[in-house]
């Protein structure tokens, strides 16, 4: 039973945070699993899509975000530089580190990220 609740208020969550960003970009998240580990911070795995043409938005995270590309192509903007990634590329982005991407083709864009951030702070928020 608590971990049914634990589960929802995870989902609520991870909707939340993605539907923040989601309202200024185009970014779908779908949560898979949280976890509260280590010490201080959760580990959070789900999975993001931008569609063709789209951007994230520009955001930060209180903690790292390591992924792995599933489908399409994009490039990941982190503090001014550029690096453009395709399926089965792996990337990371350092803690605080304001990003963006940007979908190049006509595929959506769609990653499984995992995302250890400070669990007392919001999964993301918007930059400048």
């Amino acid at each position: 039973m608590i971990k049914k609740i634990l589960l929802g208020l995870t989902v609520a969550a991870f909707t939340f945070a993605g539907g923040a960003l989601a309202q200024q970009s185009g970014i779908k998240r779908t949560p898979l699993q949280k976890i509260e580990f280590p010490d201080g911070y959760v580990t959070i795995t789900g999975i993001a899509e931008v569609q063709p043409g789209g951007t994230a938005g520009r955001h930060t995270h209180p903690g790292i975000e390591t992924g792995y590309v599933l489908e399409g192509e994009a490039d990941l903007i982190v503090e001014g530089k550029t690096q453009h990634l395709k399926a089965g590329d792996s990337y990371s982005i350092p803690t605080g580190a304001i990003h963006d991407v940007k979908v190049s083709g006509d595929k959506p864009f769609k990653v499984l990220g995992i995302y250890v951030v400070d669990k007392t702070k919001p999964l993301a928020t918007p930059a400048p």
